[in-house]
Formats: structure tokens, C-alpha cells, sequence
């Protein structure tokens, strides 16, 4: 009869952990943001669209459908999966407002089903799936941040990425605004108020957190970390406000309160193209300091599809307004626009492939 050996057996004698496949640790630690992949190939399909070019529009919009459906699995997938992970990410004041971005995605596809293949039932269901998502996230993610005891401070809780609930905002406006111009009533007026109503709060929101944001800027010390790609959300915020607004001034004889604040929303769109604007140098300015001046390492991010979106945003909506309000003279601006977002498309979306194969070599090794 053998006696069991009661010395303890040495680290080395131990069966390994098992390690996590690669894919559920990607799972795990997936962006909230990712749905910027959505934003970004949507509105630069849109605007390909309306400056007539239907073969890349059509392409973008299929690769869109794709990716949409296959981002809802993923996080359907994370909720099952990881559900205290998303939910550390929900009521994180960094990675939180990232969720926005799904709102976002909705409304931009919701506006290619519409302007690309005329589909009034597919912009309805997507309208209401990013109304639902605005209100839950809205609510959800500001009152977190309100309630939780434990908050970071100013200069490391707030980025460029909290004016992805601006974004949301605006285009839950845009979708609205082109809704009501494709029924009739009842609801044609009620679509045009409610698109109005967003526009307008949307723009508040922005008041509200650029100062915010432009305060930290200004007044905390600024590392070439801190300034993450959604720092572009600071114009594409202005950006999509002008699309609104462009869309309201164009819904404007169909809807008699349009028609008597047409000066003010003419003026407001211009004010908030203006913003944008400004932003451009400053922002070009700021990435040459953090990559050429201070070296900072350009790698993939998820987040790029942040500063992807913005480019996209400025030419559609500069095209938009050049044909609201006759400025024939900016016509040549959105082309140059949509040729740089689309540069930068291509290096984000051949970031996702790279990205992609390295999980899969991974898992080949591991398996």
C-alpha cells in the first residue's frame, strides 16, 4: 500500500491555468465605440452618394448592412458573456459615452436605407431602434455618472468622446428631418418638430460640454496620450449639426413653424458650420504636435473610426448646405472632403483586417 506523498508539489508540477482563447479575451474587452465603424462607412457612403458617385455609395452601404449585424452579435455575445464588463463600461465616464455610438450608427444606416434605395419601412424600424437606444442610453449613462460616489477627476474623466451624445442627438435629427419629408400627415409635422426639438437640444448639449472639455484643454496639463482620435468629435459635432439644420431649412415650406424660424435656423446652421470649421486647423495642428513633435506611436485604434466620421460628416453636410442655402461658391469643398475621409477609411478599415488576422494567428497558436 503506497502512502500519499503530504509534501505539497511544486509550482512546476501544477496542471497550467487555461488560458482564455483570443477571442474572448477581444470579446471581454471590446470597445463600447465600435459601432463607429458603422458612422464612418455610412456617412461616407452618403456623401459618395450625393456627389454622385453610386457605384462606392452602393458598396459602402452592403459592407454597412454587414457590419452592423455582425457588431449587434458581438455585443449581444459580450452581454452574455461579460455582463459586469459592459456594465463597468456603461458607467465608466472614459468608455461610456462610446455607447453612443450605436445610436449613431442606427440613424446614419436608418438615413442610407433611405436615401439610397428609398425603403421607408427600413428607415421607421431603424428610427425607432435608435430613438429606444437615444433614451436608455441617455438616462442610463448620465445618471450613473451623477449617482456614482467614486468619480474621477475633471482633466482624466472627460474626452472628445462625450460629444458622441451630441452626435446621437443630431442624428436622430437627421433621420427625423428626412423621414418627415418622405410621409404625409399625421405625422409629417409632428417628425419636423420633433427633428427641430432634437437639433436644438442637440446644440445646447454641445454648449454644455465643449466648455467643459475646452476648459481641460486649456488649463490642465495636455499629454500626447490625452489626445485620443474622438478629439475629432469636437468638429464632427458640428458638422452633423449642420446636416440637420440643412435638412430643416429644406423641410421648411412643408411645415409652417419651420417657415416663421427659417432666419434663425439659417442662421444657427451657419453658426454651427462656422464651429466646425474652426476646428479643422486646430485639430491638424494638435496631431502633428503628438505624432511629429512628440513622437507618439500611430497604431490602430478602434476609436480612429472617430476621426474617420467627422471628415465624412463635413463633406455631406457642407454639400448639403451649399444646396439649402445656395453657397455655390463651397462647392469644391466637399469633394476634397470626401476624398480625405475616404483615405482614412481605408487606413482605419485596413487597421480592423490587421487587426482581425492577429486574433486569428492567436487563437491558431493557442489552438
Amino acid at each position: 500500500m503506497s502512502a500519499v506523498d503530504p509534501r505539497p508539489q511544486s509550482a512546476s508540477a501544477l496542471p497550467p491555468l487555461p488560458q482564455p482563447s483570443a477571442w474572448r479575451a477581444g470579446l471581454a474587452t471590446l470597445s463600447p465605440a465600435y459601432f463607429g465603424l458603422v458612422m464612418a462607412t455610412g456617412i461616407v457612403s452618403i456623401g459618395a452618394h450625393k456627389l454622385g458617385l453610386p457605384l462606392l455609395a452602393r458598396a459602402l452601404f452592403a459592407l454597412n448592412l454587414v457590419a452592423y449585424g455582425v457588431l449587434w452579435l458581438l455585443y449581444a455575445a459580450r452581454l452574455a458573456l461579460f455582463p459586469r464588463a459592459l456594465l463597468r463600461d456603461l458607467v465608466d465616464h472614459l468608455r461610456g459615452p462610446g455607447f453612443f455610438t450605436a445610436v449613431a450608427a442606427s440613424s446614419v444606416l436608418g438615413a442610407q436605407v433611405l436615401l439610397l434605395e428609398d425603403y421607408l419601412p427600413g428607415g421607421l424600424a431603424l428610427w425607432f431602434v435608435a430613438l429606444t437606444l437615444w433614451c436608455a442610453l441617455t438616462y442610463a449613462i448620465f445618471t450613473a455618472f451623477t449617482v456614482k460616489e467614486d468619480k474621477p477627476a475633471l482633466q482624466s474623466g472627460i474626452s472628445g468622446a462625450w460629444l458622441l451624445a451630441v452626435v446621437a442627438t443630431q442624428s436622430l435629427a437627421v433621420l427625423s428631418a428626412l423621414l418627415a419629408a418622405r410621409i404625409g400627415q399625421p405625422y409629417k409635422l409632428e417628425l419636423n418638430f420633433f427633428a427641430l426639438s432634437m437639433w436644438l437640444w442637440g446644440g445646447m448639449l454641445y454648449i454644455w460640454m465643449m466648455s467643459l472639455i475646452f476648459y481641460r484643454y486649456t488649463f490642465f496639463r495636455f499629454l500626447p496620450g490625452d489626445l485620443s482620435p474622438p478629439y475629432w468629435i469636437n468638429m464632427g459635432a458640428m458638422a452633423i449639426s449642420t446636416l440637420a439644420g440643412s435638412l430643416l431649412i429644406v423641410n421648411a415650406p412643408h411645415a409652417p413653424f419651420l417657415t416663421s424660424l427659417l432666419p434663425f435656423t439659417k442662421g444657427f446652421t451657419i453658426f454651427y458650420w462656422a464651429t466646425g470649421t474652426w476646428w479643422i486647423p486646430m485639430l491638424l495642428v494638435l496631431g502633428v504636435w503628438r505624432h511629429v513633435y512628440k513622437r507618439f506611436p500611430l497604431r490602430y485604434d478602434p476609436l480612429y473610426w472617430g476621426a474617420v466620421f467627422p471628415l465624412g460628416m463635413y463633406a455631406a453636410s457642407t454639400q448639403e448646405l451649399t444646396q439649402a442655402m445656395e453657397l455655390d461658391f463651397l462647392a469644391p469643398v466637399p469633394r476634397v472632403f470626401l476624398a480625405v475621409a475616404l483615405l482614412a477609411w481605408l487606413a482605419a478599415f485596413g487597421g480592423v483586417v490587421h487587426s482581425g488576422l492577429g486574433v486569428l494567428r492567436a487563437s491558431w497558436r493557442r489552438g
